[in-house]
């Protein structure tokens, strides 16, 4: 049986997003079919929407999410109907070289759904990041479901979907932020903000906020920034320099994805510290650095694809941080909204006024 829901859809390139009709077929081997509870406005939603990601039209937006499984298909063991989720887009395989040697968080071969979920008149759907949540339903790989504590709210552990995890997880997971490190964040929205909080719950005693903008420097405080830089007004390496006694960070956390700002983060860091490179560039950017530098400066510089977590073991942590009260979630949500509000959504995105919209189901 096929299901008629409400969808977000981008059409085309550049074009207002639109709600429609959009089929869902029931799961098959190894799916699950998900009632979506609340999602998350993420930047790469508007990556898709621009044709940043690819081409692929028309896509079902929305990835960032938590909802409770309807049903599931043949072979599903993990999750039941009536389990409360977070949706993920890292599916790990089991069996690609990555997972075979131990280390899942890098899959190279993670599960989508097999079937596709299409428009009314049977046009198929490229769902954002294999998820496609910003509707009444979606259909993903059953390993896409994490599932969680149902007395957690949705609107706030749903962000762990995406950006959440993305920052909290270049701080920890990559990062390797312990107790008594310095961090710098440079750019502090969602997944910034994230990586601050990251680095708070970490331990770390010096935390240092770079951004453009006074009110995102003012967010990233709540979340655990002992000092802000607007780099607008002062230059954020010698800014950092002067905070960490002269020397840089221990570690840099780059969440921008900006050559201009890399090169910041890069001379930021102490001799032998830590770049990690969150922020996405887009395919024209190029990084000019002189390699006797990366070679003199010693240390590690790292990319973090997607905080390089491992869903079923850091969801679940990290909702129980968030119920005992260590990790504030909420904070993270500017607005609820509801689906035909996405557009608008993104528009104040641009402009930097939310933190995270949350489209509430």
């Amino acid at each position: 049986m096929a299901h008629e829901v409400r969808g977000v859809v981008a059409r085309g390139k550049g074009q207002p997003v639109s709600l429609e009709t959009i089929v869902v077929p029931d799961p098959g081997p190894g799916e699950a079919l998900v009632a979506v509870q609340a999602c998350g406005v993420c930047h790469t939603d508007l990556h898709y929407r621009e044709g940043g990601i690819n081409d692929d039209f028309p896509f079902l937006l929305g990835h960032e999410a938590a909802g409770v499984v309807e049903a599931v298909g043949e072979g599903v063991t993990d999750v039941a109907p009536g389990d409360f989720v977070i949706l993920n887009w890292r599916a790990v395989c089991g069996q690609c070289r990555a997972c075979l040697r131990g280390r899942p968080q890098y899959c190279f071969a993670t599960h989508n759904a097999t079937q596709k979920m299409t428009l009314a008149d049977g046009t198929p759907l490229s769902p954002a990041l294999g998820i496609g949540a910003f509707a009444d339903k979606t259909l993903v790989a059953a390993g896409q479901c994490t599932k969680v504590d149902p007395s957690a709210s949705p609107v706030a552990v749903g962000l762990l979907g995406c950006g959440i995890m993305a920052g909290l997880g270049a701080a920890i997971n990559t990062g390797g932020v312990t107790r008594g490190d310095s961090v710098a964040v440079i750019g502090c929205g969602g997944v910034g903000d994230a990586a601050v909080a990251g680095a708070h719950l970490a331990g770390a005693t010096t935390i240092i906020a770079v951004d453009v903008d006074d009110t995102k420097l003012g967010w990233a405080r709540r979340f655990g920034a002992t000092h802000t830089v607007n780099s607008r007004e002062s230059d954020p390496v010698e800014a950092i320099r002067e905070l960490t006694g002269g020397f840089g960070a221990d570690v840099v956390i780059e969440a921008v994805g900006r050559p201009e700002t890399y090169k910041q983060a890069f001379y930021a860091r102490d001799l032998a510290g830590t770049v990690v490179l969150v922020g996405v560039p887009t395919p024209e950017m190029q990084l000019d650095l002189p390699l006797l530098d990366v070679f003199g400066r010693g240390g590690s510089l790292k990319s973090s694809w997607y905080g390089d977590c491992l869903p079923s073991r850091d969801f679940p942590m990290l909702v129980s941080l968030y119920q005992q009260g260590r990790l504030d979630l909420d904070a993270f949500v500017t607005e609820t909204i509801a689906l035909e509000d996405v557009e608008a959504a993104f528009e104040k995105m641009h402009h930097g006024e939310v933190l995270r919209s949350v489209v509430v189901l």
